[in-house]
Order: structure tokens, then C-alpha cells, then sequence
């Protein structure tokens, strides 16, 4: 494992608003810089309740100018919504302001429901596209001839690190024939996670981009003083993703004694297995579990995610999770 990051969804909490979700990210962006996290990725998720980044590059930029050091991106932007034109601009102008700091993620889902999709301009067949809007983009990054018709100004000869995102063999296909690193999405789909690493691992191009494949795990985290507080904490997030689940999407819950009151015993198996790659507890639960998907795996590098209704709680549970990842990288270039 070369670096650990952190992926926010930035989450607005029952009782809070908006602008109390970005307020928060922005803070936590600043103490992810400060706890070692070398990434700090956004997600594009539209029509959501619960959840304030539907303009991806725009709280990007806020993060940006609020931090220094740490790289900031997209865990993605969900590519069929946009023309790839506009997101090469968006990005290189993320990247000119900010030099060497900018990541982009793509994704080939709609990260919304088929009405919402519509509102966006979005055509349905528009997924058969991706592999050449993904060209697409890389092209607009690039060094321009002096022939090219179309420019991304800003963004032309910004050559933005490109990530391939996905939840299936799609993804990891695509990567590995581009050459380019690839993340999978294990915090909420870890079902095809083995094949997906398999596939892109065996069947990676070197390119211009990347000599040897580079993979990064996707893992929930939920930390605190005691493995009770920590399950009493993750309780909000259980609760998210099974409204979601069951159509009735809101604002991130209050942690709540008894699950299995609040959700069906079905849906609840449900969310179980869909966010069963992660890490709960106390700190030294979370290092145990940590180290484990990490041995398993031999990912490249760890993207940890996890939404906790009190921001006090969730900034203190990613500084337990830093240090067990800080501690478990160590361990390894010990080895």
C-alpha cells in the first residue's frame, strides 16, 4: 500500500442544511491534510437529500483553496451526465489553479434516479459512449497539434491524472486496456470485487499513462473510543442506505439504539452484505479489520468513506482511521 485517502459524500445531517454539509467538508478536508491522507475525492450525486456535492468540481475547488498540500478529485464525476468537453475544462481549470493537486475520477452511472438523469440532458443509450468520452477527455488533457479543432482551455497540456471507476467488470476492463489506475466502489458493491481486481490486473496495457496496474480498495470506516459507540455511530449510515435502498432517500439519520426496528430483517441483510467491506469499532478493532481487507486485497492504495451524523465524531473517527492506516503502511515498507 503506497497511500491512504478519503472519499466524502458530504453529507447533510438530520437537523443541518446544505451549507452545513460543505461548511463540514471543507473542515474535514483540512484535518484529512493534516492526518496524512494523501487524497481528498468527491462524488456526483444529483436529486439527493442527503447529500450536498451535485457540483462536483465546484466543492472541489472550495477544498482546494481551503487545504495546501493534499490532492483533491472526484470519486467521480458520472461522465455520461456531461459532455466530455466540459468536464475537461472544468478540471483543467481546477488543475491550473491548483498545479499537481487534481485527480478525475469517471464513472459510467447516472449517480441518480431515470427522471433526474433526464433533467441533466442525459440520453439512456449515452453509456455505450463511455469508452470514447473517456478518449475523449484524456485527448483534451493532452498536448494539442496545431491542427486541433477543439481545445479545453483551460486544461490543454494540464494532463490530469484520469481514474477509472467502477462496481463490476466493466470498469476494470476498461482501465486495464486504457492503462489507467483503476478504484472500485467496495464500500457500497464489493460483490465482483476479487474478479474485478483479477481482471484488471491480468489484463493491464502499459501506456503513456501508467507503466504497471494500480488499484485502489474502496472501504467504509466508522471509529471511535469502544466498538459500541463505533456500531452506535454507523447506525446513521445503515439507516441512509436502506431508505435509499427502499426507495424513501433523505437526510443522514441520527444514530439509533436498535437497527433492526428501524429496517426490515430482509433489507437489513441487504445492507449488511452491500457494505460489508469496511472497518468498525475502536481503534484497534479498525486497525485489526483495516489490515485484513489490505493483506487480502494488496490494493495500491486505500480510499476510506464513512458518513457519521456528528461531525465532531466523524472527524475524530478518520484521525483513529489515519493512524491505523499510517501504521499499517509503515508495517509494510518494514516487511
Amino acid at each position: 500500500m503506497q497511500h491512504f485517502s478519503l472519499l466524502d459524500l458530504s453529507p447533510i445531517p438530520e437537523g443541518g442544511t446544505a451549507a452545513d454539509a460543505l461548511s463540514n467538508t471543507v473542515d474535514l478536508a483540512r484535518h484529512a491534510e493534516a492526518s496524512g491522507y494523501h487524497r481528498y475525492w468527491l462524488a456526483e450525486h444529483h436529486n439527493m437529500p442527503g447529500i450536498a456535492s451535485a457540483a462536483t468540481a465546484v466543492v472541489i475547488g472550495a477544498v482546494a483553496s481551503a487545504t495546501k498540500t493534499i490532492r483533491v478529485g472526484a470519486g467521480g464525476i458520472m461522465l455520461p451526465n456531461h459532455a466530455p468537453l466540459v468536464i475537461a475544462e472544468q478540471f483543467g481549470t481546477l488543475a491550473t489553479l491548483y498545479p499537481g493537486r487534481v485527480d478525475l475520477g469517471l464513472g459510467r452511472a447516472p449517480g441518480t434516479d431515470g427522471v433526474t438523469a433526464h433533467a441533466l440532458r442525459r440520453h439512456m443509450e449515452a453509456n455505450d459512449n463511455f469508452p470514447q468520452d473517456v478518449a475523449e477527455v484524456l485527448g483534451y488533457f493532452g498536448d494539442a497539434s496545431e491542427e486541433a479543432q477543439i481545445r479545453a482551455v483551460p486544461g490543454q497540456g494540464t494532463h490530469v491524472p484520469v481514474w477509472i471507476l467502477g462496481s463490476s467488470l466493466y470498469g476494470a476492463q476498461l482501465a486495464a486496456y486504457l492503462g489507467l489506475p483503476y478504484a472500485f466502489a467496495s464500500h457500497f458493491a464489493p460483490a465482483m470485487l476479487e474478479d474485478a481486481i483479477a481482471t484488471y490486473r491480468s489484463t493491464f496495457r502499459p501506456s503513456q499513462w501508467l507503466a504497471k496496474p494500480y488499484f485502489m480498495l474502496a472501504a467504509g470506516v466508522c471509529a471511535a473510543a469502544t466498538d459500541d459507540e463505533a456500531m452506535y455511530l454507523r447506525s446513521s449510515q445503515m439507516l441512509a442506505f436502506a431508505r435509499l435502498r427502499t426507495g424513501r432517500p433523505g437526510k443522514l439519520p441520527r444514530p439509533v439504539e436498535d437497527l433492526s426496528a428501524e429496517i426490515p430483517a430482509p433489507v437489513l441483510a441487504q445492507v449488511k452484505q452491500a457494505l460489508s467491506c469496511s472497518a468498525t469499532g475502536s481503534p484497534e478493532t479498525v486497525h485489526r479489520e483495516l489490515a485484513t481487507l489490505i493483506e487480502c486485497y494488496q490494493p495500491e492504495e486505500v480510499m476510506v468513506t464513512g458518513m457519521i451524523h456528528d461531525h465532531a465524531a466523524r472527524l475524530r473517527s478518520f484521525a483513529i482511521a489515519a493512524e491505523a492506516l499510517s501504521n499499517i503502511s509503515k508495517a509494510y515498507e518494514l516487511a
